[in-house]
């Protein structure tokens, strides 16, 4: 028999000792404290904590769990929760289901959504560096590859943090990946870090995943694990251009030749001079209109030697350094063929980018003002004066910018057949 108390009182530990179970079905009584909070029992005698409300006129009935493992005042207080989310119109088992599922995810799911939603803010090239950090790796490579290297893709560096789940991705296990990582690609290690600090604060700030992380902290001031990047410092001077534009003029390929002479004449990024379109050119104002990751897009004027070079490619499709075995439609691995330049002409090493300051290096030689050659590159205005005071027109660009292609083209004794401007 059950002892005889009211169906309502206020829980106690005695009070709840007391209570015996029915002899048929279940028997339910209620916290005169906490409204909602009730305690069943069964025939069998199994005590459980549940919760009751109304939801949009329904009633609803949740279980919180067993009499042993839970105290009175957490079952109290998870009522209460509970009941806030039944207010504000959430059914607390959709939510529970929801928490389950996210829970079995890995970081890397989550870490596909953060992309995802991302990628219409982010530039095409930052975007495509973070999928790559991801990626599942084991593709072929059928191009494009160095001496003694796997023609297997790798798996995305961030890859083996990733597949953690969010309790199991810890603070040790990120010192214990820069560890590994920081001894052959510390600048690598510095970037995935970074993007990772990145998802984590994203993360910590959604309202659907905000509960996946309690700390959100765990990445930060783990730069100090990593050893202090050195700028490169690979650079052509003008005794070398001729050697190297002499060597670059006998690469096979047309478009690859052609990219590479007017990268360094113009100072370009890698990606923004590759994915240039023919549309962006005009030929009868001669200029070409670049997409900055700084300012969206910016205007260049279109130099007679890198005129030159552009009008003699064939128009294979919509871009200017076309390839046709390229999945984006233009030129992506000119890398190769410079180091094979390179060695033909006997000169160090050289990365795309350092063409880029090659660039802003040889412009000092015509006592370039260091504003003009660098609003060529696109480079980010540093000062007041550039930022707030300086408005350029394109002919004022263009008379430095001749000046220094000339320049270059002297240093490289390289002649070519010019067309009057119209």
């Amino acid at each position: 028999m059950l002892t005889q108390l009211p169906k309502k009182f206020s829980f106690t530990i005695k009070k709840l000792e007391k209570l015996s179970p029915p002899l048929a079905g279940q028997a339910i009584f209620w916290d005169a404290k906490t409204p909602g909070l009730g305690i069943r029992i069964t025939k069998n005698g199994v005590k459980a904590y549940i919760a009751q409300n109304r939801l949009n006129g329904r009633t609803i009935r949740l279980t919180i769990g067993l009499v042993d493992s839970w105290s009175i005042e957490e079952a109290q207080s998870e009522a209460r929760q509970l009941a806030v989310l039944i207010d504000r119109g959430i059914d607390p088992r959709v939510e529970k289901l929801k928490t389950k599922l996210i829970q079995n995810q890995t970081v890397l799911t989550i870490w596909n959504a953060y992309i995802k939603q991302k990628e219409g803010r982010w530039s095409h090239r930052y975007y495509l560096d973070h999928a790559d950090m991801s990626r599942d790796g084991g593709e072929i490579i059928s191009r494009g590859l160095r001496k003694n290297q796997s023609n297997i893709k790798e798996r995305g560096f961030l890859r083996p943090l990733l597949n953690l789940s969010f309790d199991q991705l810890t603070r040790e296990k990120v010192i214990a990946w820069i560890e590994k990582e920081k001894v052959s690609r510390p600048l690598k290690t510095r970037l995935a870090l970074a993007m990772l600090k990145a998802f984590i604060r994203w993360t910590s700030n959604h309202s659907s995943y905000k509960h996946l992380i309690v700390d959100n902290t765990f990445c930060e001031r783990l730069n100090q694990e990593l050893p202090v990047p050195v700028a490169r410092r690979d650079c052509l001077q003008k005794e070398q251009l001729e050697f190297w534009f002499g060597s670059v003029k006998k690469i096979k390929t047309q478009t690859i030749s052609a990219y590479l002479q007017s990268l360094l004449l113009t100072g370009a990024r890698r990606e923004e001079w590759a994915s240039l379109k023919w549309s962006n050119i005009d030929t009868i104002w001669h200029t070409a209109i670049i997409h900055d990751k700084v300012q969206e897009t910016r205007v260049i004027p279109l130099t007679p030697y890198v005129e030159y070079l552009i009008s003699s490619l064939p128009k294979i499709n919509d871009f200017v350094f076309a390839s046709e075995r390229s999945k984006s439609g233009y030129l992506k691995e000119p890398r190769i063929a410079l180091d094979q330049a390179l060695h033909r002409a006997g000169l160090p090493f050289l990365t795309i980018h350092g063409l880029r300051r090659s660039f802003g290096t040889l412009a000092e030689w015509v006592e370039c003002p260091a504003g003009i050659s660098a609003q060529i590159m696109g480079h980010k205005p540093s000062a007041i004066a550039e930022k707030h005071y300086r408005q350029r027109p394109i002919d004022l660009l263009r008379k430095w910018h001749i000046r220094i292609e000339e320049f270059i083209l002297q240093e490289a004794s390289i002649d070519f057949p010019q067309k009057p401007n119209n």
